[in-house]
C-alpha cells in the first residue's frame, strides 16, 4: 500500500451534522482541509487550508487529533491511497466558501454516499460514536 496523498481534515460537527465542502467542478464532497505543504505540521496544514477554503481561523490551542484514516483515493488509480489526518478545533470568523470551494453543506450520516471513500470511513467512525446522526 502506497500513501499517494497526505491530507489533513477539519472535523466540525454541530447538532449531529458535519461540515463538508464541494470544490468547483467536482461531483463529490470532501471534508474541509487539504494537502500538506513541504515542512508543514498537521496543525499548520489545517490552519492554512481552512483559512483558504472557508475564510475562518482555526484556534490552534483547541486543535485535537481525532484519528487518521486511509482509503482508496477518489478518482485515482487502484492502489493509490489517501491518508487523512483528522482534527477537531474551534474557529473564529464566519464560515463562507472561498477560493476553489463552491459550496458549504451540513451532512448527516444519510449523506454518506455523497462524499469521498476516505470521508465515508470518517462518517462511519463518527456515526458509531453517536456524533453524526
Amino acid at each position: 500500500m502506497v500513501i499517494a496523498i497526505d491530507k489533513v481534515a477539519w472535523i466540525h460537527v454541530v447538532d449531529g451534522l458535519i461540515l463538508s465542502t464541494l470544490s468547483a467542478g467536482k461531483s463529490v464532497y470532501y471534508l474541509p482541509g487539504g494537502k500538506r505543504e513541504p515542512g508543514e505540521s498537521d496543525v499548520q496544514t489545517l490552519v492554512r487550508e481552512v483559512r483558504e477554503e472557508l475564510s475562518v481561523d482555526i484556534v490552534v490551542a483547541s486543535a485535537v487529533h481525532l484519528k487518521t484514516f486511509q482509503a482508496q483515493a477518489h478518482g485515482r488509480p487502484d492502489g493509490e491511497i489517501v491518508q487523512m489526518t483528522c482534527y477537531t478545533a474551534g474557529y473564529e470568523g464566519d464560515l463562507k466558501p472561498d477560493n476553489e470551494i463552491a459550496e458549504l453543506v451540513w451532512f448527516g450520516y444519510a449523506d454518506r454516499h455523497r462524499v469521498s471513500p476516505v470521508d465515508q470511513l470518517i462518517f462511519d467512525h463518527l456515526h458509531e460514536r453517536g456524533v453524526l446522526h
